[in-house]
């Protein structure tokens, strides 16, 4: 065999485990059709968090007017928008995943397309010429590609992915998007705020449907107000040309309307990329177009593995990570990790944040499991009341009986940030009792958290112990009501 470990792929997941591969003494070859970096340097997580980024800049400068004795005459740019968020996506990638640092490393860095054409053999062809190599072990790590819907006319119609968005040169006059989850959330928001009309389009009756109603109820109520149409439980069922508008032909409950727009956003999901690897040649199944894996991220072949949203279980970057260590740490090391499935947070970067942990509210009350909701809100952060960002929400779901942490939902400025805490307890079995006896820094917003950890405390104080204490030591005073969340600040 020419190499111990061939990665496929030089996204995060590729990144991760060829670096983690060599440093364990493994001689490695990485395989990348593009740059290195994948969607997330280039075409997902940093371009759009930069572009959220400006966008909120843009948008709270003009909000800052009001302390101005004058008008403000300030025009937007939108070609240094473009030019500052291409800036730092390079930045990344001169700083975290240039091929000079993994072949420091000690990484071999090869571009092309791979192909399988055996259980241990792939061909790589770069356009000019094809190389055969061949491998003790392989990961899989091409990530995914956005899924294009059914939507009739589109073939015809020039249409944005994240792929072309942070192309564009022109600030959208009027921009449909196709998809209420984080995409379509994050980046309605940020156009709206830098002056584009901007409308979504979802088929659910809610934005962000994987997320906790209350949540996704206070995001709603924030981008209605920033001027943000929902056009809900609703499809585009065709588009096509007029003059030069897009005409989208929209299915709502109530009936068919008409929205003409200047750009198209679809942001309707992932595909995993499998086509052109012939993954069938070394025998790897494949589930809905996925490399489908086991715990360990490992396929039906023992000997290749899959990381990241290839396998088609969880398009984040720091899951495509964490498989990618699961996956090399089985490989490399022998011992027989598995990676995580319950504690896995995720978060829209949207103002406000939404951030989930674990299992939600509805699929605790599917599986039975006895559960209390311990809700602290933001009207009571003295932070966010300082700072005026009172719409949030933490929410935390756990045993009653010791303050096991199931899952959490934060909704507000900084979750992100905090739902960190809440998923380190919960991995590491840290009680709700000992997040509240936690000292916290005043004033925070992660001071919210140990408020909604002191609900179970007071939930937990019996009645019956105060009573007690009363008649003992001839205490006076009034009994509070325990249930009441606004018993405890």
């Amino acid at each position: 065999m020419n190499y111990d470990l061939i990665v496929i792929g030089g996204g995060a997941a590729g990144l991760t485990s060829s670096g983690m591969a060599a440093s364990l003494g493994m001689k490695t070859l990485m395989v990348e059709a593009d740059r290195l970096g994948g969607d997330c340097t280039w075409t997902g997580c940093i371009p759009s968090k930069a572009l959220l980024h400006i966008a909120s800049d843009w948008y709270r400068s003009a909000k800052a007017d009001v302390f101005t004795d004058g008008v403000s005459t300030r025009k937007l740019d939108f070609k240094k928008v473009r030019a500052e968020v291409h800036r730092i996506r390079e930045l990344v990638y001169d700083e975290a995943d240039r091929p000079d640092i993994y072949r420091s490393m000690g990484v071999e860095v090869a571009f092309g397309r791979a192909a399988f054409t055996g259980p241990n053999t792939i061909t790589i062809s770069d356009g000019h010429s094809v190389r055969s190599e061949t491998s003790r072990f392989f990961v899989v790590a091409t990530g995914s590609k956005p899924t294009i819907p059914p939507i009739g006319g589109l073939e015809s119609v020039p249409h944005l992915t994240n792929e072309s968005l942070f192309e564009l040169s022109e600030l959208p006059e009027r921009l449909l998007i196709v998809g209420g989850g984080p995409i379509g959330c994050e980046m309605a928001q940020a156009f709206r705020r830098l002056g584009s009309e901007v409308t979504i389009v979802e088929m659910s009756d809610r934005l962000l449907p994987r997320d906790d109603p209350k949540a996704t109820a206070v995001l709603q109520s924030a981008l209605k107000a920033e001027g943000v149409e929902l056009i809900l439980g609703s499809k585009v069922d065709r588009v096509e040309m007029s003059g030069s508008k897009i005409s989208c032909h929209i299915i709502t409950p109530i009936g068919a309307s008409t929205y003409m727009a200047s750009h198209i956003l679809l942001a309707t999901g992932r595909t995993p990329n499998t086509a052109g690897l012939s993954l069938e040649r070394a025998g790897v199944h494949l589930d809905n177009g996925a490399a489908s894996v086991d715990l360990r991220c490992r396929t039906n072949v023992r000997h290749i593995y899959a990381a990241g949203d290839v396998a088609g279980r969880h398009a984040f970057t720091h899951m495509a990570e964490h498989m990618a260590k699961t996956a090399v740490t089985n490989i490399a090391l022998k011992i027989p990790k598995r990676m995580e499935v319950n504690t896995i947070p995720w978060v829209t970067y949207t103002d406000p944040e939404v951030a989930a942990l674990g299992s939600n509210e509805q699929e605790l009350l599917k599986s039975g499991v006895h559960f209390d909701t311990y809700e602290f809100p933001y009207g009571k952060v003295d932070r966010a009341l300082a700072e005026g960002e009172q719409p949030g929400l933490i929410r935390v779901f756990a045993r009653p009986r010791d303050g096991k942490i199931y899952g959490a939902s934060i909704v507000g400025k900084g979750a992100g940030d905090m739902v960190g805490e809440l998923a380190l307890a919960m991995r590491n079995g840290i009680s709700l009792r000992k997040i509240s006896d936690t000292i916290h820094a005043y004033p925070t917003y992660a001071l919210g958290v140990r408020r909604a950890a002191d609900q179970w405390y007071v939930r937990k104080q019996s009645v019956l112990l105060v009573k007690t204490l009363k008649r003992l030591f001839g205490y006076r005073g009034q009994l509070p009501d325990l249930s009441d969340p606004k018993a405890v600040k």
